[in-house]
C-alpha cells in the first residue's frame, strides 16, 4: 500500500489485489498508484496530483495482520525521510504485530480500516464451503461497472429530455404521482419495481408524500442515470434496506426478491421467496446475526458476474465481425454479379430446380402456341388469343400434376432417407414448392380463362358467316350467338366450378386465414382457421374430377390421343392415392396406446404412446396424429421428442386452436371434470418428473379416446447427421425437433463408451459392440443447442430430458446447452441483478437453475446471434456446421443472412435449415 510522504504518516490507499490468502504466512506487496485508484473503494482519495509515495508490504494471517516491510515506492527516488524511517522501524520490529497493536495505531486510522477489510476478504477466500464470496477482481468489479443499471441505453441529456417530456404529458398540477414515476423514467412494465425504487430515493431525501416535482424528478433521474456502480449499488441497497438503518433483515431479502420476479414474470421464485430468502441469508449471514451488510450484497453482485457465462465475443471474434460488414463495390455492375453468385451458392439447390420448372413450363407453352398459330383457319378468327388460352393450359396440365408430389410425404421421406437425391434435390422445401407450383395453376388459370372469355370467344360471336365456315367442326353447324352457349356447356361450367373451388381453397390457405389471424364476426369465425383450411383444400377431389372432364370436352380437339390431360394427371393421382391408402392402412393396424398425459404450463400437452411394432424414427422427423373423439378426418403434424433408442413415442402439443383444446380437454378431464396437473418440488431440489394420468394408473377411469398415428415421415432436422457439428435453434414450441436430437446424441455417447468388452460368445457384450460401432459411424462429434422462450413455464416441458442431456454434457462436453428466458431483463440491468445473484448462488449450492429447474443455467434476455456465430466460426475452422432452425418466422431472416455473411467471410461454412413451423 502507499503512504503519502509528505503528509506523515497519514495513509490514504487501499488493496486492489488480494491473492493467494490462507493461512500460510503469505508475504503480500499491494501498491496501487494513482491510476489504479478505483471509486469502488470505501476511503475517499483527496487530490495528489503530486504527492510521493511509499510502498507498505503487508502479511495476512488468520487472526492478524502484520506489517512486513516499508519502503519507498518505484519511482519515488532513494530520498531519505525520518518520518518514513521511524514509521519503518516501528511496524517492522513487530512482525506479528496484530490489529490492535500500538504500532499501527500509532500509524493511522487509516490502517486499521484497511486491516479489517484485508481480514474480511481473507476470510472470505479461505472458505470453501461458500464458493459463491469472493474478492472484487479486477475482471469481476470491470465486468459489474456494467451491471446494476436502472436505465438501460440512455445517457446524457437525450435520456433526461424523453424524461422531461412524459413529465409534462403525466404531471398533475405540476407534480409527478408514485404511481407514473416508472412510465415517467422508463419502467412501464415494471410499476412495482419503479416504485420501490421511488420509496428508495425519496427516503433518502427525506421526501414525503406520494408524488414529487419537476426539480425532484431530475434528481432522482441523476441518481438512478449515475454511471457509477458504487452510486448504482447504494440505490439498489437502499431500495432492500426499506428503514434505513444500514442492515437488510430476511423480510427485506424476500420483498426484493418478490418484486424483482414480479419485474422478470417469474411466477415460480414469487412462490418460493420465503426460500431463497433463507438461501441468501445463510450464506451471506453465517454467524446468524438476523442481517447483512452493503459489502455482502457487493460480494453476491460481483459472484453472480464471475459465475455467469462469459460472453461469446472475443477480441478477435470482433475482429471478425468487422471484416463481415458489407463492402459496397465502387462498379455496380460488379456488385450485381457478387450478390448474384452469393445468392448461386447459398440457393444452388433451389435455383436448378426453379429454372428446370420455369423452363419445361415455357418450353410446353412455347409448344403449344405454335401448334395453333399454323392453324391458319382457327387463327384467323381467334388470333392470337387462342394461342395463349392453348398455352397457358398445357403450363396447368403439368402444374395438376407436379402438385401433388410435395405432398406425397411417404415418397419424399423414402427418397430423403434411401437414395442420395437429397444432395441435389432440396427435399425440404416441398411445401414450397407446393405453394409455388399452385401459384403457377392461378396464373395459368387467369391467362387461360381471360384470352377464352374476353378475348377468342367474342371474336368468334363477332365473325362473318364466311369466316365461321372453317369452324363448324368444333363449334356446330350454327355460330354461336351470345356467352351463354359457351357458359352451358360441359366445357364451361366445368371450368367455372374448378374456377371458384380454386379460388376458396387458394384463399383459406393464405397464413391470414390458415392461422386465424382474420378476425371474423359471429357465425363467420369457423370461415378463418385451420378446420376451414383442411376442408376446403379437400376440394382438390372434385377439382380433379372436373378437371378430368374439362379436358375431354375441349371446342378445337376430338381426336382421344390428342386430350393429354389424362395422361399428365393419371401417374400423379395413382400415387397420391397410394399414398393416402397406406397411411390409412398403416395408421388403423398400427395400435397404439396412451401412455402417458401431462397438461403442462403453457398450454402445452405433453403425449406418450406407446411405441408400435416396427415403428423406427430418426431424431428431428414428425408424425401425424388423429383423434376420432375430436375430428375422424383431422390429421395433425407434430414433432417426435421422445429419442429413437426410447420405448414409446412423445409429442408436446402446443393447444392454439379449437383441434387442439378439444383433445387437451379429452385426455386431462376426469370424472369429476378436475384437469391434470403436473406435480412440483422446491426449485432448490431437481424437479419431479410430469404427472398425469398414466396407462396403470389410470384404470379407474373411464378409457382414453382412440388416438391414430402415422409417420413417421421426414423434416429438415434430421439431417443433423450430416454433419460433425450443429448448431439448434428452437424458439418456443419450436425446441421439440431438437429436444429429440440432443437425446439421440447422448445416446449415442454412451454407446460408443459402452461399445467393445466382453468375451468371445458372449451375446450382451456382442450388442453392445455392435451398439458401440453404430454410435462410432455416428458423424456429429459436436451440439450447441440454444432454446429461446418468454414464459418461465415453458422450460417446464423438457425437464426430465433436459437433466438427462445436461448429465451427459458434463461428463462428455459434447453438447452445449444454452436455455435463454426473454421475460426477464437482460444482463446487467437493475431489475434482474437479484435474480442473477440468486441464480447464481442456488447453482452452486444445489446445481439447479432458479429460472429453469433444470441443471440447465439459463440466460437473460435474447441471445446475441453475431457473438454466438463469432465463437463457433473461431472454434471450428475448414467445417462445415449445419445450422437447423424451428420457430416462428421472425428469427428466420437473421439466422439465415448470419448463415451466408460468415459463409462468404470466413473459411467455415454455414448451411442453414428452417423446419416448417
Amino acid at each position: 500500500m502507499m503512504i503519502d510522504n509528505s503528509r506523515g504518516s497519514e495513509l490514504r490507499s487501499h488493496i486492489v489485489e488480494m491473492e493467494n490468502l490462507g493461512n500460510d504466512r503469505t508475504s503480500h506487496s499491494a501498491p496501487v498508484n494513482r491510476k489504479a485508484y478505483r471509486k469502488s473503494t470505501q476511503y475517499n482519495q483527496p487530490n495528489v496530483a503530486d504527492e510521493p509515495y511509499v510502498e507498505v508490504t503487508l502479511d495476512v494471517r488468520d487472526d492478524s495482520v502484520a506489517v512486513h516491510s516499508v519502503k519507498a515506492a518505484e519511482g519515488q527516488g532513494e530520498k531519505d525521510d525520518l518520518e518514513l524511517s521511524v514509521l519503518a522501524s516501528k511496524l517492522e520490529k513487530r512482525p506479528s504485530s496484530t490489529m490492535g497493536s500500538s504500532a499501527i495505531r500509532s500509524a493511522s486510522a487509516k490502517l486499521r480500516q484497511v486491516s479489517k477489510k484485508i481480514k474480511r476478504l481473507a476470510s472470505r477466500t479461505r472458505k470453501p464451503e461458500s464458493p459463491c464470496l469472493t474478492d472484487r477482481s479486477k475482471s469481476a468489479a470491470a465486468h459489474a461497472l456494467k451491471g446494476l443499471k436502472f436505465i438501460s441505453k440512455t445517457d446524457g441529456a437525450d435520456g433526461w429530455t424523453a424524461v422531461e417530456k412524459r413529465f409534462d404529458d403525466l404531471a398533475v398540477d405540476g407534480r409527478l404521482p408514485r404511481s407514473l414515476f416508472g412510465q415517467c423514467i422508463g419502467m412501464k412494465d415494471s410499476k412495482e419495481f419503479a416504485g420501490g425504487l421511488f420509496d428508495a430515493l425519496a427516503r433518502r431525501r427525506n421526501i414525503t408524500g406520494d408524488s414529487i416535482s419537476r426539480a425532484e424528478l431530475q434528481e432522482f433521474w441523476d441518481q438512478i442515470s449515475n454511471q457509477s456502480f458504487d452510486t448504482r449499488l447504494k440505490t439498489f441497497f437502499d431500495m432492500v434496506d426499506k428503514n434505513a438503518d444500514g442492515r437488510i433483515t430476511e423480510e427485506e431479502v424476500k420483498e426484493i426478491i418478490t418484486v424483482s420476479a414480479s419485474a422478470n414474470k417469474l411466477s415460480k421464485i414469487q412462490e418460493q421467496a420465503d426460500e431463497y430468502s433463507r438461501l441468501i441469508m445463510e450464506e451471506l449471514d453465517p454467524k446468524n446475526l438476523g442481517f447483512i451488510e452493503i459489502y455482502n450484497l457487493e460480494m453476491l453482485l460481483l459472484e453472480a458476474h464471475s459465475q455467469s457465462t462469459p460472453r461469446l465475443g472475443t477480441m478477435s471474434g470482433r475482429n471478425l465481425s468487422q471484416k463481415l460488414k458489407p463492402t459496397a463495390e465502387a462498379n455496380p455492375f460488379q456488385r450485381c454479379c457478387l450478390r448474384a453468385k452469393y445468392f448461386v451458392e447459398d440457393n444452388w439447390k433451389r435455383v436448378w430446380v426453379m429454372v428446370l420448372w420455369l423452363a419445361v413450363s415455357g418450353g410446353l407453352f412455347a409448344w403449344k402456341f405454335q401448334q395453333y398459330y399454323r392453324d391458319r383457319a382457327i387463327f384467323h378468327v381467334m388470333g392470337y388469343c387462342v394461342c395463349a388460352a392453348k398455352g397457358a393450359a398445357e403450363t396447368i396440365k403439368l402444374n395438376m400434376a407436379l402438385i401433388l408430389f410435395p405432398v406425397c410425404r411417404n415418397s419424399i421421406t423414402f427418397l430423403r432417407n434411401m437414395t442420395k437425391l437429397a444432395a441435389a434435390i432440396p427435399f425440404d422445401d416441398n411445401l414450397n414448392f407446393h405453394m409455388v407450383v399452385a401459384a403457377g395453376i392461378a396464373v395459368g388459370f387467369g391467362v387461360h380463362a381471360v384470352s377464352h372469355l374476353a378475348c377468342d370467344f367474342p371474336r368468334l360471336l363477332h365473325a362473318t358467316d364466311e369466316d365461321y365456315i372453317p369452324l363448324k367442326p368444333f363449334f356446330g353447324e350454327t355460330k354461336p350467338d351470345s356467352y351463354w352457349s359457351f357458359v352451358k356447356g360441359t366445357e364451361g361450367w366445368t371450368g367455372i366450378a374448378m374456377a371458384a373451388m380454386m379460388a376458396v381453397a387458394f384463399t383459406l390457405a393464405t397464413p391470414w386465414f390458415r392461422r386465424g389471424k382474420v378476425k371474423m364476426p359471429g357465425p363467420l369465425k369457423r370461415v378463418a382457421g385451420f378446420n376451414a383450411f383442411w376442408y376446403s383444400h379437400h376440394l382438390f377431389v372434385a377439382v380433379y374430377v372436373l378437371f378430368i372432364v374439362h379436358g375431354f370436352s375441349l371446342y378445337l380437339t376430338k381426336k382421344w390421343y390428342k386430350k393429354t390431360t389424362w395422361m399428365y394427371v393419371a401417374a400423379p393421382m395413382i400415387l397420391y392415392a397410394w399414398e393416402r391408402m397406406v397411411r390409412r392402412l398403416r395408421s388403423s393396424i398400427r395400435a397404439v396406446k396412451i401412455v402417458k398425459v401431462a397438461a403442462l404450463q403453457g398450454n402445452v400437452l405433453e403425449l406418450h404412446v406407446s411405441r408400435p411394432q416396427g415403428f423406427r424414427h430418426r431424431s428431428g422427423q414428425y408424425i401425424l396424429l388423429n383423434c376420432a373423439a375430436v375430428s375422424p378426418l383431422e390429421w395433425h403434424p407434430f414433432s417426435i421428442t421422445s429419442a429413437p433408442q426410447d420405448d414409446h413415442v412423445s409429442v408436446h402439443v402446443r393447444i392454439v386452436g379449437d383441434w387442439t383444446r378439444q383433445l387437451k380437454h379429452l385426455l386431462t378431464k376426469d370424472p369429476l371434470g378436475e384437469a391434470t396437473q403436473r406435480s412440483t418440488v422446491g426449485q432448490a431440489g431437481l424437479p419431479a418428473g410430469p404427472a398425469g394420468f398414466s396407462a396403470g394408473e389410470r384404470c379407474s377411469h373411464p378409457r382414453f379416446p382412440r388416438v391414430l398415428i402415422d409417420g413417421p415421415y421426414g423434416a429438415p432436422a434430421q439431417d443433423y447427421k450430416n454433419y460433425g457439428v450443429v448448431l439448434l435453434v428452437g424458439l418456443g414450441i419450436g425446441a421439440t425437433p431438437f429436444v429429440s436430437i440432443v437425446r439421440d446424441i447422448a445416446n449415442n455417447i454412451k454407446q460408443r463408451h459402452a461399445g467393445g468388452g466382453g468375451g468371445d460368445g458372449d451375446v450382451e457384450a456382442g450388442n453392445r459392440t455392435q451398439a458401440g460401432e453404430a454410435a462410432a459411424a455416428f458423424r456429429t462429434r459436436r451440439a450447441y443447442f440454444y432454446w429461446v422462450t418468454r414464459e418461465q413455464g415453458s422450460f417446464e416441458w423438457f425437464e426430465g430430458e433436459m437433466n438427462e442431456v445436461a448429465a451427459a454434457e458434463e461428463e462428455e462436453g459434447v453438447i452445449e446447452l444454452h436455455n435463454y428466458c426473454t421475460s426477464v431483463y437482460e444482463e446487467g440491468d437493475a431489475r434482474s441483478a437479484l435474480i442473477a445473484m440468486l441464480q447464481s448462488l442456488n447453482h452452486a449450492k444445489n446445481g439447479v437453475d432458479v429460472v429453469s429447474g433444470t441443471r440447465v443455467k439459463t440466460h437473460f434476455a435474447r441471445p446475441d446471434w453475431p457473438a454466438v456465430f463469432n465463437r463457433i466460426a473461431l472454434r471450428h475452422r475448414d467445417q462445415r456446421i449445419g445450422v437447423f432452425y424451428c420457430g416462428a418466422a421472425t428469427l428466420t431472416k437473421e439466422l439465415r443472412q448470419l448463415s451466408q455473411d460468415f459463409s462468404h467471410k470466413t473459411n467455415t461454412k454455414f448451411d442453414f435449415h428452417k423446419e416448417n413451423f
